[in-house]
């Protein structure tokens, strides 16, 4: 199951980073975008919206404010599910995702990970 974090950081204080590691301890395909090209282990992290295929979930840490450019980008992505980690709440966002039939939850993806949810 192949996830793509949005908001990806290399700093390991945070949440992003945390997710990223404990996907891939969790045995998860990750792929990221975030601010600066870097690696987190062996997952790179793009700065360009890149046309990944057969993404799963999109775990998103960016303010609403930034999340404006990537509606049309995961909406295109097609995946089965959206997380809004806890601050990336954002009900513009929801509005074109249920137009779009894309399911979404506001959870924390490290809970859902750490409690066999995700």
């Amino acid at each position: 199951m192949k996830t793509l974090v949005i908001g990806a950081s290399v700093h390991p204080e945070r949440f992003s980073f945390l997710a990223v590691d404990s996907l891939l301890q969790h045995g998860h395909e990750v792929v990221a975008i975030g601010g600066h090209k870097d690696n987190i282990g062996n997952v790179k992290i793009e700065t360009e919206k890149l046309p990944f295929e057969n993404v799963h979930t999109v775990t998103i840490y960016l303010n609403p404010m930034r999340q404006k450019e990537y509606y049309d980008y995961v909406i295109r992505l097609k995946p089965q599910r959206v997380i809004f980690n806890p601050g990336a709440e954002n009900n513009e966002f929801f509005d074109l995702l249920k137009k779009a039939h894309i399911p979404f939850e506001a959870a924390c993806t490290l809970v859902l990970l750490a409690t066999n949810q995700y």
